[in-house]
């Protein structure tokens, strides 16, 4: 049920997905950072809502939920209930209204912050809540990708593409700085829709951190963590890296492992995990995470990187763009119920990103920024592929060079090359 809110609200892929989980579960959970456009997206879908964020209502929904939680639950459904977690005590209350009630699409609970382990809810409301991950816009849902190659088509086997985009270096340098934030995408003036990375991060570090748990921060350490993270954004640094890279005095790395624990918590940073396939060799497959902030606006605020200068320093741009193609690859592949990962071994061979679908199909990518690369990931995936147990794992249903470049197509050999901004669900 489609809301009048007052703006022009831009179509998210999470639209469908949002659909789908309320006709499998009594409840829906939407994970994501501030300013992502949960609740706009939650709005679409409910018939009533409560924000715990209201501030003339706020104060008395938190006192009422301390008494008697089961009358916020209380009103048309699908029911939205906006930043729960900010009376936990929420999330019991609504497992139990399903258990009493029954019936499919209740309640829609959003979320810009987990709660730590020991204010975490009794159940964990497995059968009942589905939960799903909302993210900035992906090109595609900003209309700077002409969708042109579609990643459900690719896995169907549908890829003999062809295409030609309209986005050049300096678009995909601006994208990367402005990121994928609603208001930021929607402003034609290029300065201010700059700034809202900014402004994120100036927020995040005067409010947003101590807010989500109460527990006081040292700005200084925080604003260094997030410059380490940036310096060192798709690669595996360690938590000792992160932390020996820190300017000045650094502190203890278990200061350093709370102070992340607490940033991905509150959805700002997201690594990619590793792949761990059956091999036909034995050999050992790493399995550290690549550090990933939740849109690359963020790691190249916090590096005081510009679209012109990311023009000057191509291999922060290429480690960014790699940031982006992670965050748009991993909407488009949950909108296909699958996830992705990285893969790298002992022996160096990796690959940027590994998408798995729920059924099993799976495909690797290469991030290349521009097309000299092409050649050299392309040799890479193939060898990687034939080290693949396709016996036990099946065959990789394409390999891929994901780029900066503007032209779709397919290789003699087989191999995908497709502009990030042609790519679509």
């Amino acid at each position: 049920m489609a809301k009048d809110l007052g703006f022009k609200y831009l179509p998210r892929i999470a639209d469908q997905v949002l659909a789908r989980l309320l006709k499998e579960a009594g409840a829906v959970q939407i994970r994501g950072p501030r300013w992502c456009g949960k609740t706009a997206t939650a709005e679409q879908a409910a018939a009533s809502s409560i924000y715990l964020q209201d501030p003339d209502q706020g104060a008395n929904y938190l006192q009422l939920a301390e008494a008697k939680p089961s009358l916020l639950l209380e009103g048309p459904e699908p029911r939205l209930i906006d930043e729960w977690q900010m009376a936990p005590q929420l999330w019991d209350a609504v497992r139990f209204a399903l258990d009493r009630g029954h019936g499919r699409g209740r309640f829609i609970l959003t979320e810009s912050s987990t709660p730590r382990k020991s204010e975490q809810p009794a159940h964990s409301g497995i059968g009942r809540i589905a939960r799903m991950t909302m993210r900035t816009m992906s090109l595609f849902e900003s209309g700077e990708s002409n969708g042109a190659v579609s990643l459900s088509s690719l896995f169907d086997g549908n890829q003999d593409i062809g295409a030609i985009v309209d986005f050049d270096i300096e678009d995909i340098a601006y994208a990367i700085c402005r990121g994928g934030w609603p208001e930021a995408v929607t402003e034609p003036n290029r300065n201010v829709a700059l700034s809202m990375a900014r402004n994120y991060i100036d927020e995040l570090l005067d409010s947003d951190i101590e807010e989500m748990d109460g527990i006081s921060r040292n700005k200084t350490w925080m604003r260094s963590i997030l410059r380490s993270y940036a310096r060192n954004v798709s690669s595996e640094a360690s938590l000792s890296t992160i932390a020996a890279d820190m300017q000045g005095e650094p502190p203890s790395r278990e200061t350093v492992s709370n102070y992340v624990d607490a940033l991905n918590r509150a959805c700002v940073f997201e690594d990619l995990e590793a792949w761990v396939p059956r091999l036909r060799s034995k050999t050992s497959v790493r399995t550290s995470p690549t550090r990933h902030f939740c849109d690359p606006s963020l790691a190249a605020t916090v590096l005081g990187a510009t679209p012109k200068k990311l023009l000057t320093d191509f291999e922060t741009f290429g480690l960014l763009f790699e940031s982006m193609c992670i965050r748009d690859l991993r909407i488009y592949a949950n909108a296909l119920r699958g996830s992705v990962y990285h893969y790298r071994d002992k022996t160096g061979l990796e690959a940027d990103a590994a998408i798995v679908l729920d059924d099993g199909r799976w495909a690797l990518v290469e991030v290349k920024l521009g097309s000299s690369a092409i050649e050299e990931a392309a040799e890479h995936l193939k060898k990687l592929a034939n080290k693949i147990d396709s016996d036990r794992e099946g065959k990789a249903s394409f390999l891929m060079v994901l780029t900066g470049t503007t032209t779709a197509y397919r290789r003699n050999d087989g191999i995908i090359v497709v502009p990030l901004a042609s790519l679509a669900p």
